[in-house]
């Protein structure tokens, strides 16, 4: 099954570290993050899940749940989790869904064969409180993620979820954004009283304006 954006994402029921998820049941009304990694006690997964236990605070003030999942079971994400632990100097307190029949991996698409038939490739999937798939990210299994560009993703689509805006190239919260074409230039005066730039008729900027 090809997810593509803007599609309700397919709930399931799976074991994990937790014990048994139905995913709907436990995203309730967050955001989630959902990332796949090939296999347990491989060294660039023990960094990226280290990470994500680290950034746990920042996931939380966005109302972001995350989610791993591997081919491996319980059983063997369990034992791991005591390395991740120990050599990332964290504690790792989100669930890892146990994969072994391959059932969510199929559901969304994270086995890549011409990459590797046998693991999963390094997908993030970034799903509203809606259950919507807003944006997914795929990485081979040698290239670790960059879960600060994660929370950057997260950041411009809650802010352009509220306001007639987008965000420009290299965006950090706070930065200038970009009015949306779709508002003319006096209206955007109006709409965003911090001030309008027109660098050309189509590209205006403004002040975030949560900020």
């Amino acid at each position: 099954m090809s997810l593509r954006l803007g599609d309700t994402v397919p709930n399931f029921t799976q074991d994990s570290t937790a014990g048994t998820i139905d995913f709907f049941e436990w995203a309730g009304d967050s955001w989630v993050v959902l990332f796949s990694h090939p296999a347990d006690y491989t060294p660039v997964c023990t960094t990226e899940l280290g990470s994500v236990s680290k950034l746990k605070p920042e996931f939380d003030k966005r109302h972001v749940k995350t989610i791993a999942l591997s081919v491996d079971d319980a059983q063997a994400h369990n034992g791991w989790i005591g390395d991740i632990n120990e050599t990332q100097n964290t504690t790792v307190d989100y669930p890892i869904l146990a994969d072994a029949d391959k059932k969510v991996s199929d559901l969304y698409d994270m086995i890549h064969p011409n990459a590797n038939a046998k693991v999963t490739v390094r997908t993030v999937f970034i799903i509203d409180n809606n259950k919507k798939l807003r944006a997914s990210i795929t990485y081979p299994p040698s290239t670790g993620r960059n879960f600060n560009e994660i929370l950057r993703v997260i950041d411009s689509l809650q802010l352009t979820d509220n306001y007639q805006v987008a965000t420009p190239v290299d965006w950090q919260d706070g930065d200038d954004v970009v009015v949306a074409p779709t508002i003319p230039t006096e209206e955007a005066k109006q709409k965003f009283p911090k001030g309008v730039t027109e660098i050309k008729p189509y590209l205006r900027m403004t002040p975030q304006p949560n900020k």
